[in-house]
């Protein structure tokens, strides 16, 4: 007589492999969708906060020091005295820097693409009428947007370029994030491509090669001291002490120097590398 069994104790393990196939085929599917894994490449942070507080420097003082009241000696080779402005200084008091022998200004347009400098006129417009080559300035925050947009949105409130003679090149700050990771949660790779991304869109935009604003220290953290610019963008680096310092990778010297930032009106004071003709030949291109 046969014998009825009540199980079948293999089919259920061969159940079971074949729904794990089926729920790993959903799985790869929903992992492909737009909305799913391409989420948390793209996620971006937030806008800034506090773009008020975030002017060229400010978070070099607060991670690097700063030599307060200390001007660097009287340089043997020519140079030019200049200034850089933001919102957090107001209504500048233009005739009073031009009388003390500034002729040179960098203005604050922009912060990621949400923020535009309220004293922008008054601080562009007013040093340009005093007689100063004035140019203007976006804070980077690599990680709200791409620096194809950053850059547009520069250009399109402020950060042109025009050949009067009296305007320089934009500039592109780039230092420790106010917000959050010092590296803006990128690796260092990914802050030189995106660097490049808004060199470039600047450069379409307006046929010239940005300035860049960075610090030695926060570049060799951040970029792993990448040489990738030294070449083609000029170089305005902060120090706040009696000399330059060692230059980021790629450079062989600086173009601007901040030298410091409790100089007398406005706070941070710069010299450019050079005489007043060759700052001039920067503006025109």
């Amino acid at each position: 007589m046969s014998v009825l069994r009540s199980g079948f104790p293999h089919r259920p393990a061969r159940s079971l492999t074949t729904l794990a196939g089926v729920l790993l085929a959903v799985l790869s599917l929903l992992l492909g969708l737009p909305g799913t894994a391409g989420a948390t490449a793209t996620r971006r942070a937030p806008e800034p906060r506090h773009p008020g507080q975030d002017w060229a420097g400010s978070q070099i003082a607060r991670h690097e020091g700063t030599a307060a009241g200390t001007a660097p000696p009287a340089s043997p080779l020519a140079s030019v005295e200049g200034v850089d402005v933001s919102s957090h200084n107001g209504s500048v008091a233009w005739s009073t820097l031009w009388n003390s022998g500034v002729r040179f200004a960098y203005v604050k347009a922009t912060e990621s693409t949400s923020y535009t400098n309220p004293s922008f006129a008054q601080q562009y417009n007013g040093s340009y009428n005093t007689g100063m080559i004035r140019g203007a300035y976006h804070f980077a925050t690599p990680d709200t947007s791409s620096g194809a947009a950053q850059a547009t949105y520069f250009v399109n409130h402020g950060g042109g370029w025009s050949r009067d003679g009296k305007t320089l090149p934009g500039a592109l700050d780039m230092e420790y994030n106010p917000y959050g990771a010092t590296c803006y949660g990128l690796s260092a790779a990914g802050l030189v491509n995106w660097m490049k991304d808004w060199f470039a869109t600047y450069k379409a935009r307006t046929g010239r090669d940005a300035v860049i604003y960075t610090s030695t220290g926060w570049w060799k953290q951040c970029t792993g001291n990448s040489a990738a610019f030294g070449a083609v963008n000029p170089l305005w680096i902060p120090r706040y002490g009696s000399s330059v310092g060692e230059l980021p990778a790629g450079w062989g010297f600086h173009t601007i120097w901040q030298y410091t930032s409790s100089g007398a009106t406005v706070g941070d004071h710069n010299r450019f590398n050079g005489a007043l003709d060759r700052l001039k030949a920067l503006a025109n291109g």
